[in-house]
């Protein structure tokens, strides 16, 4: 077993030549020219009942988009994706189109490459955000009805939306400065680079009939009573506010931190030379959250980032893509390596000891060998979790800590329902999570003229 040197902790900002920020952190998938964009489209064979509108969580009539890309018709096109998925623009960026749509392209087995689904509809819908007319769609006349949001991420965001062209009037609430949710606050820069995340927050809000208030958290039974009386409907979207711990000695080490909260700083830090970085990184867990905050610890300038898995590679949330990404990006992956201790020395994580892992009777067990790895900064990515005692002290019915519902995201409460990741049941996907706002919405709307 190695043991951690006795160096002191190597931490600062400003790792790279000031030019080499723009170029670490620019967008990851560059888009389609016009010209890419109606040859991929030509490739297409337009399938009837594609299986690939099948797979998407929303719905998007994905042959009927990218015939219109094929015939020119851009603004068309885009109208068939955000019929479906508002967040259109978004989930094109951050979707596993690879595990969804592209996964079952007939394309694969004659081609063995899909279609590019997912850059046909970012370029789609980026080509109507940028145009001088980019809201196609109109408000109904106003029901005069009101409906209370919790929550401005992805399923707060469609759902409000969905109901503002019903023409009710919606109150968006959320605890932070922005309107977004995780696609403003806990996706890689690379993904999202610019503020794509506000021009489609600014979009949605140009249907009208949407306000949205910063700075309010759900933190007392009351103020669920008091959004139940004053509104016709509650939709609960606040995501999951708490993350979890390892429940090893070291945690509360200085270095020592939650990845989604690494990821939102740099998120909102316009010149990434100011952020601070361990010379080595250690980012703890196997999910998307893990690729994100391992791959930009290493485009900040980290020597060596060492991501850390659990169990198998076959079991890791991250997709094959993404741990493909990782690798490509000088991140060295570890599987079957459970974390026991986080070392330190004068109060700062100094390493991170790790136990080997096998299944032994379908049961993680400890092999006996132990490996430890130097660190400066740890980043912790075991997932999230509600954390909300308000809503279990309301009444509501949970299950697995989220908040039980039917497929229409009704919840036991009347007049309440609840979508996206505070959802049981769910696959927390950016995608999914419209689809939850989106359905409850059409329920609430007839919820509300019944």
């Amino acid at each position: 077993m190695s043991t951690p040197s006795p160096s002191p902790a190597d931490v600062r900002a400003g790792r790279l030549a000031s030019e080499e920020y723009a170029k670490a952190f620019a967008d990851a998938t560059p888009r389609f020219t016009n010209t890419q964009a109606l040859l991929e489209a030509e490739r297409c064979l337009y399938c009837y009942d594609a299986p690939c509108a099948t797979a998407c969580p929303t719905s998007i009539d994905v042959p009927s988009f990218i015939k219109r890309i094929a015939d020119g018709n851009l603004r068309g096109s885009a109208k068939a994706i955000l019929e479906s998925n508002p967040l259109g623009g978004m989930c094109a960026r951050v979707c596993p189109t690879e595990n969804l749509c592209e996964a079952v392209c007939v394309r694969n087995t004659q081609e063995d490459r899909p279609v590019a689904i997912g850059r046909l509809q970012r370029h789609a819908v980026d080509a109507l955000m940028e145009s001088d007319k980019p809201q196609i769609f109109t408000r109904a006349p106003s029901t005069g009805k009101k409906v209370a949001v919790v929550g401005a991420g992805p399923a707060g965001l469609a759902c409000a939306y969905t109901l503002a062209r019903e023409g009710h009037d919606v109150v968006v609430f959320d605890a932070k400065p922005k309107a977004g949710g995780l696609n403003e606050y806990g996706l890689a820069s690379y993904k999202t680079p610019g503020d794509f995340a506000q021009r489609e927050v600014q979009w949605l809000l140009d249907i009208g009939g949407i306000t949205i208030q910063t700075g309010w958290k759900l933190e007392t039974v009351a103020q669920l009573e008091a959004l139940r009386k004053d509104f016709g409907a509650v939709f609960l979207g606040m995501g999951l506010a708490t993350t979890h711990q390892l429940g090893v000695p070291g945690e509360d080490l200085e270095g020592v931190q939650d990845a989604v909260d690494f990821i939102a700083t740099l998120r909102q830090t316009e010149d990434k030379a100011t952020l601070p970085v361990g010379r080595r990184v250690v980012v703890i867990g196997g999910g998307m959250t893990a690729v994100d905050a391992a791959v930009q610890s290493k485009l900040l300038g980290a020597k060596v980032v060492h991501m850390v898995y659990r169990r198998g590679r076959d079991a890791m949330g991250a997709s094959q893509a993404e741990q493909d990404w990782a690798q490509t990006n000088g991140v060295v992956l570890h599987q079957w390596l459970a974390p026991v201790e986080i070392v330190g020395r004068d109060g700062h994580v100094a390493g991170v000891r790790f136990a080997d892992q096998a299944l032994v009777g379908g049961k993680l067990q400890p092999t006996g060998r132990e490996i430890t790895f130097e660190a400066d900064t740890v980043l912790k990515a075991i997932g999230q979790k509600l954390g909300n005692p308000v809503l279990l002290d309301a009444g509501l019915t949970l299950s697995g800590g989220k908040i039980g519902t039917d497929a229409e995201g009704t919840t036991n409460l009347k007049g309440v329902w609840a979508g996206g990741d505070c959802r049981a049941g769910g696959l927390d996907l950016t995608v999914e999570a419209v689809e939850h706002g989106k359905q409850s919405a059409k329920a609430i709307h007839a919820y509300l003229k019944a």
